[in-house]
């Protein structure tokens, strides 16, 4: 599988990229290891993944997700928390 995630670093800023695990990748940005952007704004937190089915689907979503202003960013990220929350109370 292929994703795009975003992680809230500590400034509050977000960073956006592509991977094929999140939660390692994520991992790995907390190690320091990770983009030269978040390696002085640890720690980061996942806070968002969107699920693509092919690599090149989830690039080019990657890059549409780059050019969004800082608000628009923080909406999808709020509406996939709520998606997320109404299907856990359908259980």
């Amino acid at each position: 599988m292929h994703y795009v995630y975003m992680v809230r670093c500590r400034d509050g800023t977000l960073y956006t990229g592509y991977s094929t695990d999140p939660v390692r990748r994520t991992k790995v940005h907390n190690q320091g290891k990770g983009a030269k952007y978040t390696r002085s704004r640890l720690p980061v937190a996942l806070v968002y993944q969107e699920c693509c089915p092919t690599k090149e689907a989830a690039l080019s979503r990657e890059w549409h997700l780059k050019q969004l202003k800082h608000s628009e960013k923080e909406a999808l990220i709020a509406s996939a928390k709520e998606d997320l929350n109404e299907r856990l109370s359908a259980q």
